[in-house]
């Protein structure tokens, strides 16, 4: 059973409340505050309940252009926040322990970012990531645990597996909801339809294969490189230029949609036109019409009209990826028209990721449930168990 915050007496307590609020960086500013707001619910619950919150996070990866402290994390959770929110310039050591025993009633601190520290980086069973530095000895000054990172929920890091070994633990706001919608995918309304788009081609042929063998998928839509994959693999001759594209992602894409074309043709659905750049203007063109010299930016009408008679009438619209290049003006039709169709399905998921971040940008709201997580929806709705999440199953 996976306790939540119902669960927990939080008055007084001393709390390590993992979050995931990684986010995009310029100039060390954040150029995107989504996945801090996502959390501000938790927080704010747990500070009037009268808890002291240790927040845990991390920023980037080794090496990255985007590893960087918290401190500007720490001063965008403080204005965001009723409660007060403190910076601490490391994560476990006797200074952050100090920290979190002089905190007041109802305050937060923000520990460093965890990726500071290599353990952090490192992929450990539970037992494992118990022993870790930063498990030993952060543990000791804390109450409980709560995990309100879904994002990172599929990775074995310390800060995510290790802390449920030695401390009550507990799901917090996000984790509980995302647990709720993504887990129990199979009992949402019928027909489900599934829209699969964006770049990453292998991870969402990967969904493709898991949704439709296990029949949980009445309709696969494929859009962006993925749905290139699938004319590809179903002998259309799309051009050298959008050819190019998808092997550039991945040489096994147009095989493997090959082999779910033989089992499951009748499920999915390609599309029957293109965008393409000429001109400095956007030309759509038919199957019928191609190959094109220029390559396939986006899905036209014909495809977008055909989806969005699929949509309306689903009972479950699960999207993950864009339809094309919707960071471009000129592309940003397939996308938009394509989700606020969605929108109109009497159940609407959005699979976290670049996909959120798409919507933000052109502005498409009325879902019924973003995730906050890309790599951990996705696994989560093929079915399979999150580290995170089996970690807090106590």
């Amino acid at each position: 059973m996976i306790r939540t915050l119902d669960d927990l007496d939080a008055e007084g307590a001393a709390l390590g409340v993992r979050v995931d609020i990684n986010s995009p960086l310029e100039d060390d500013e954040l150029a995107d505050d989504a996945r801090l707001r996502a959390h501000v619910d938790t927080i704010e619950e747990l500070s009037s309940r009268n808890a002291r919150v240790a927040l845990l996070a991390h920023q980037g990866r080794p090496g990255g252009d985007e590893f960087a402290d918290l401190s500007t994390h720490a001063d965008r959770l403080d204005e965001l926040l009723d409660c007060p929110v403190d910076y601490c310039d490391t994560t476990f050591s006797s200074g952050a322990r100090e920290r979190i025993d002089a905190l007041d009633d109802g305050e937060a601190v923000l520990l460093e970012n965890t990726r500071f520290y290599s353990e952090e980086y490192m992929s450990l069973d539970a037992e494992a990531a118990a022993e870790t530095h930063l498990v030993a000895k952060l543990s000791p000054a804390l109450d409980a645990y709560v995990n309100d990172a879904f994002a990172a929920a599929h990775r074995r890091q310390a800060s995510i597996v290790g802390f449920p070994e030695t401390l009550p633990s507990y799901a917090g706001r996000v984790m509980e909801e995302e647990i709720d919608v993504l887990g129990n995918i199979d009992e949402s309304p019928e027909p489900r339809v599934y829209v699969l788009g964006g770049a990453k081609v292998d991870d969402s042929i990967d969904v493709a294969r898991s949704v439709l063998r296990r029949g949980l998928a009445d309709a696969v839509l494929t859009a962006g490189i993925v749905g290139n994959a699938f004319l590809l693999a179903d002998g259309v001759s799309l051009g050298a230029a959008s050819a190019a594209v998808v092997n550039e992602r991945s040489h096994e894409a147009v095989r493997q949609a090959g082999d779910l074309l033989d089992d499951f043709s009748h499920r999915i659905y390609m599309p029957r036109d293109v965008a393409v750049e000429r001109d400095d203007e956007r030309v759509e063109i038919g199957l019928d019409e191609l190959p094109a010299a220029e390559p396939a930016m986006d899905i036209g009408a014909r495809t977008l009209a055909a989806y969005a008679d699929i949509l309306e009438d689903s009972g479950t619209a699960i999207l993950n990826g864009p339809a094309g290049v919707f960071e471009d003006p000129l592309f940003e039709e397939g996308t938009r028209e394509l989700y606020n169709a969605a929108t109109r399905s009497e159940m609407s998921i959005v699979g976290g990721g670049d996909t959120a971040a798409a919507l933000r940008g052109l502005g498409v709201d009325g879902f019924d449930h973003v995730s906050t997580g890309g790599g951990a929806a996705l696994k989560m709705l093929t079915g399979e168990t999150l580290a995170g999440v089996e970690a807090l199953d106590q």
